[in-house]
């Protein structure tokens, strides 16, 4: 049977202590798990690219998200059954750790910092490996990838930072039913939704546009090139920098997006609508306090 409430947080606290026991006494060892959560993010966006490209907006407007959602989805599952590390995750567990006095916030702020380095390492040599691999090389991948980082790197930072909260909100939504959930085929389905929905509802995900809007910057020369022989005139130019149309002007609003969805929308609202007093009874039948995700 599911979890209730009660027991769904205290389960939440009980991976907090495992992770964080790893940040802990061992950190490479959670850093390489950060480094497989970040590869497995972009395996998703890799296939999401590969499945829409050329899908053109007067055939559906939202066809080609579509396309990208469903096989995106998969990357949440692949990383929840593994139980490699994904930064955006562990910001719930994380907060809920904290009501329930496994960690302290200046843990919880290593553990985040830690979890984001190596997905960061994950995700962006998972991208370039691809940029070196020229499969992607050919006009409707070139062409599609740009698209996109042009798209989600010329939002404004209020865009860019509510849609941040926006994903995190589905997403861990979704993480947090997984730990609930006691049948296999449940835990899957839920979590499978969670990429489904951010990336068909077009919201931002630092981790996952880490590499994704960092595969066009690679390939941006090779770009230019083909673009400019096909007649297109001053296609917009792209850039690692904090300006629009620049890389670390999307990953600076969607991190902190990502964190107030993540942490005031979904960790801390389950926390308060537990039952304190059911749960301090559950904890007085407790014998172990640490679990594996």
């Amino acid at each position: 049977m599911a979890a209730n409430l009660d027991e769904l947080v205290i389960r939440v606290a009980d991976i907090c202590t495992y992770k964080w026991d790893m940040v802990r006494n061992r950190p490479l060892a959670f850093l390489i798990s950060s480094f497989a959560g970040g590869a497995m993010v972009v395996f998703g966006a890799t296939l999401a690219l590969s499945v829409s490209a050329g899908v053109g907006e007067n055939l559906a407007p939202g066809l080609a998200n579509l396309l990208m959602g469903l096989v995106f989805m998969f990357s949440l599952v692949i990383i929840m059954v593994s139980g490699m590390t994904l930064v955006t995750a562990d910001m719930y567990i994380g907060v809920i750790g904290i009501f329930h006095k496994r960690i302290g916030w200046g843990s919880f702020a290593w553990g985040l910092c830690l979890g984001y380095v190596g997905n960061f390492l994950g995700s962006m040599f998972f991208m370039w490996l691809i940029s070196k691999s020229g499969a992607y090389s050919a006009w409707p991948w070139l062409a599609k990838s740009h698209a996109i980082g042009v798209a989600k790197m010329g939002y404004t930072a209020t865009q860019i930072f509510v849609m941040g909260i926006v994903c995190t909100w589905m997403l861990q939504t979704a993480a947090i039913l997984y730990v609930k959930a006691d049948n296999e085929i449940a835990k899957i389905a839920l979590a499978a939704y969670g990429p489904l929905a951010f990336v068909a509802g077009m919201a931002e995900h630092c981790i996952a546009n880490i590499g994704f809007l960092a595969l066009p910057l690679f390939q941006q020369d090779l770009f230019m090139e083909v673009a400019h022989a096909k007649g297109f005139v001053a296609p917009v130019l792209l850039h690692w920098g904090f300006g629009q149309y620049g890389w670390a002007h999307n990953q600076l609003y969607t991190v902190l997006g990502n964190i107030i969805g993540g942490i005031l929308f979904v960790g801390i609202p389950f926390q308060l609508v537990s039952n304190h007093a059911r749960v301090k009874n559950l904890y007085r039948e407790k014998k172990t306090y640490s679990i594996k995700l």
